[in-house]
């Protein structure tokens, strides 16, 4: 069954899977955004937690991401096509950094540890 799940969404053996994959990137690459970039640090702790984690450089460059977003997103416009040709969307950098703070955390779960972080209601 979890062969059967995985088979519909991966892109390479899955055409919808592929026709979707090909239209977020179309979206990312209008926007200069990678898809690690729409990853929010407030709905996830684990998110933040791997952001804090990473070099100041790579976070300063998602931020520059986001706020060129946004900026073009207010002006209706999109990123000029030389640009666009020179995004990639789907590069990750941040999916290591993610799995390792969750294995830390599962792993601190499972000993019975206090979480290194806990949400607060402000």
């Amino acid at each position: 069954m979890a062969s059967l799940l995985k088979s519909l969404v991966d892109p390479r053996t899955n055409w919808f899977a592929r026709q979707h994959m090909k239209a977020v990137s179309q979206r990312l690459r209008h926007y200069g955004l990678r898809y690690d970039d729409l990853y929010d640090p407030y709905y996830d702790l684990d998110i933040k937690e791997a952001l804090s984690r990473l070099p100041r450089e790579i976070v300063d460059a998602r931020n520059q991401r986001l706020k060129r977003a946004m900026d073009l997103s207010m002006k209706h416009e999109y990123l000029p096509d030389h640009l666009q040709a020179q995004q990639t969307p789907f590069r990750s950098y941040l999916q290591e950094m993610l799995t390792l703070v969750k294995k830390e955390r599962a792993e601190r779960e499972a000993l019975g540890a206090l979480p290194l972080y806990q949400r607060t209601i402000p």
